[in-house]
């Protein structure tokens, strides 16, 4: 993989990159709390970018890319997803999201239709309002020293594989340079500060802000929703009616796989993408 930096108006954003560049494209859009590019999208990278090429940014505010004082709310991360498209030159690249990453690329198709070929929201936010612990969720949301608590918990190294719990089906599956890549990440600096500020943007005492149900039927890109069964933060009935709203969509669920498919179940996550991405 090769390593780049792009300025998303004003934003310093980090990227991954492989394949040829004169190859479809395909940009990978990471999940939210602590994640980035590589510990998301580092075990698929490379086997997507066969007749692909393909660039998974750290969202701002994730990794290693710049961190400005904003409220990091899904719209505003569309918006610098757009900058960081026009920066690079990627006028419809296919888009896949996960999670918080799903629902910035939703938004971005329902922005700008043009600048989406095909569309893949993975185990996605945006797809819903309902909290997974209802007005709990809510409470936590204001009280960021609860989030700053477990962070402090997840990077204690005997903690950090338990603690996938909440988003994997079985933590042991998680490969070793995963759980430490996890482990030095979190025990960065500010670590979780953007996510923090999202929950607050984002989750309201009636649920999450961001829903876009009834908008659904706008999307013209083919699209490919893509969900684990056993995710208990984002329900996999959230994705089959999407699908169902969406002209020209389809679901693919996994059993076994919780909210982090691309670790989860490699492999399969893999051949799905494969045989719905354009290639050479």
């Amino acid at each position: 993989m090769e390593h780049g930096w792009s300025d998303a108006d004003g934003v310093a954003m980090h990227y991954l990159a492989a394949g040829d560049p004169s190859d479809p494209t395909v940009v990978l859009l990471h999940g939210g709390v602590i994640d980035c590019a590589s510990l998301s999208w580092g075990g698929v990278v490379d086997r997507l970018a066969e007749g692909r090429r393909v660039i998974a940014p750290d969202l701002a505010g994730y990794g290693e890319s710049d961190r400005p004082d904003v409220d990091y709310s899904t719209a505003w991360h569309v918006r610098v997803v757009e900058s960081f498209l026009d920066d690079l030159g990627l006028d419809s690249p296919s888009v896949v999201g996960l999670s918080l990453g799903g629902g910035v690329a939703l938004g971005l198709a329902l922005r700008s239709p043009h600048r989406v070929d095909h569309l893949v929201p993975v185990d996605s936010y945006g797809l819903g309002r309902e909290l997974p612990n209802g007005r709990l969720s809510w409470a936590l949301s204001r009280v960021p020293q609860l989030n700053r608590a477990s962070l402090w918990l997840l990077a204690r190294s005997e903690l950090t594989r338990a603690s996938l719990g909440g988003i994997v089906a079985d933590p042991g599956a998680v490969p070793d340079v995963v759980v430490e890549e996890l482990h030095e990440r979190v025990a960065r600096p500010m670590a979780g500060e953007a996510f923090r500020r999202w929950r607050r943007a984002e989750v309201s005492s009636d649920g999450y802000r961001t829903d876009y149900t009834d908008r659904l039927g706008r999307l013209d890109a083919p699209t490919l929703f893509v969900h684990g069964e056993e995710d208990g933060l984002f329900p996999v009935e959230w994705a089959r009616a999407a699908a169902d709203s969406v002209p020209d969509a389809r679901v693919e669920t996994f059993g076994g796989v919780a909210h982090w498919p691309p670790r989860e179940a490699p492999d399969r996550f893999v051949g799905t993408l494969d045989a719905f991405l354009p290639r050479r």
